[in-house]
């Protein structure tokens, strides 16, 4: 299963139907799939333009990678996808999606819940915000660090 960085939009349908597949193809046999799709978002202020992501190429793949494998042995997942963009953003485009397989829902789920606070919290991804009142980094939450200590 795949772990792409880009700047293209995706379909988070064709995603999953992609995801699904190459499960099949593969002779892999799973009783749950779990995906998630996160939106650039603006639940502060309501003034956000735009979000701009910055990675570095390689070390950012490199680290998802890692992340990957660790939810892959942790919960016995039978396939894991991460999909995530940089440049750019709107409020309200797709930023990225993970997707899980697994025997069982509670893994399948688990391992989506795993990649997504590491996504959140330490994946090396820099992001901007740009509203109406300028522009400023995000600063790390409090609350996605504290949903790391559950793993």
């Amino acid at each position: 299963m795949s772990i792409r960085v880009q700047d293209a939009a995706f379909d988070m349908g064709a995603e999953l139907n992609a995801f699904s597949q190459a499960l099949a193809d593969n002779g892999v046999k799973a009783g749950a799939i779990v995906s998630f799709c996160g939106v650039t978002r603006d639940v502060a202020e309501g003034d956000l333009d735009a979000m701009v992501i910055e990675h570095y190429p390689g070390m950012t793949e490199a680290a998802l990678g890692d992340i990957r494998a660790q939810a892959m042995a942790r919960f016995s997942l039978a396939g894991a996808m991460i999909v995530h963009r940089y440049g750019r953003l709107a409020a309200g485009e797709i930023i990225m999606m993970v997707a899980t397989a697994a025997p069982h829902r509670a893994d399948a789920f688990a391992g989506a819940e795993f990649l997504m606070d590491y996504l959140k919290s330490r994946a090396p991804f820099w992001k901007k915000e740009i509203t109406t009142r300028g522009e400023s980094w995000v600063d790390a939450k409090d609350t996605d660090e504290a949903a790391l200590k559950r793993w």
